[in-house]
């Protein structure tokens, strides 16, 4: 079992269609940037900045699936709970459930690749080393 890592979101203006709500593709996004955040959240740097994994550009997003359960609307604020359901090789599953208090707004599920630049400028995906494992442990 991994790690939960909370990211929380303030509801703006902008962030809603007209008739109030949080417009579904925003959902995508922070379950982006709860990603990102949870493995700095865990302890290890930035993947571009990550010495032990030469020309890392991260973890690419390969598939998202969401489901909807209750609306989100401006003003509020949401949590994302974030953790890493399943490790695959050179790729992993990694679960969202967006929270506000008690209720779930959302579930996403992300399949995402470790990827580094190899010599000839190519993405390739890598196998997901044992420290980057640990640190969500």
């Amino acid at each position: 079992m991994s790690k939960s890592i909370i990211y929380g979101v303030d509801v703006q203006f902008g962030d809603c269609d007209p008739a109030g709500i949080v417009f579904f593709p925003n959902f995508s996004r922070w379950m982006d940037a709860a990603s990102h955040h949870y493995f700095t959240a865990c302890g290890l740097v930035p993947w571009r900045a990550m010495a032990e994994l030469p020309g890392c550009v991260g973890a690419p997003l390969l598939e998202i699936h969401t489901r909807f359960h209750i609306a989100a609307t401006y003003g509020e604020r949401i949590e994302i709970h974030s953790r890493i359901e399943e490790w695959r090789g050179k790729v992993f599953i990694q679960g969202h459930r967006v929270m506000r208090g008690d209720d779930l707004i959302c579930e996403g599920r992300e399949t995402r690749a470790l990827c580094v630049r190899d010599d000839s400028g190519k993405l390739k995906a890598v196998p997901v080393p044992e420290f980057i494992r640990s640190a969500c442990a």
